[in-house]
């Protein structure tokens, strides 16, 4: 079976970006990196980013990456 991952997504754009998903709101500078949940690379406002090429995904998130994540999002509510 797979497992669905998160992912490392970066700003591609020349300006800041907010993104604002169902989870949170992710703030970029241009060209800076950020991981995602694998629930929010399904996120419908990711996607549209994704294709106007605001963003573009870098690789998949380690499974090490994921976890220091989750704990983050849970701290941060």
């Amino acid at each position: 079976m797979n497992i669905r991952r998160g992912m490392l997504i970066k700003n591609v754009a020349e300006r800041p970006l907010s993104i604002r998903l169902r989870t949170r709101v992710i703030k970029m500078v241009a060209e800076e990196e950020v991981l995602i949940t694998s629930e929010e690379v399904r996120d419908s406002v990711l996607r549209e980013n994704l294709q106007i090429r605001t963003i573009a995904i870098v690789r998949p998130s380690t499974e090490e990456e994921e976890d220091a994540l989750a704990r983050e999002i849970a701290g941060s509510h």
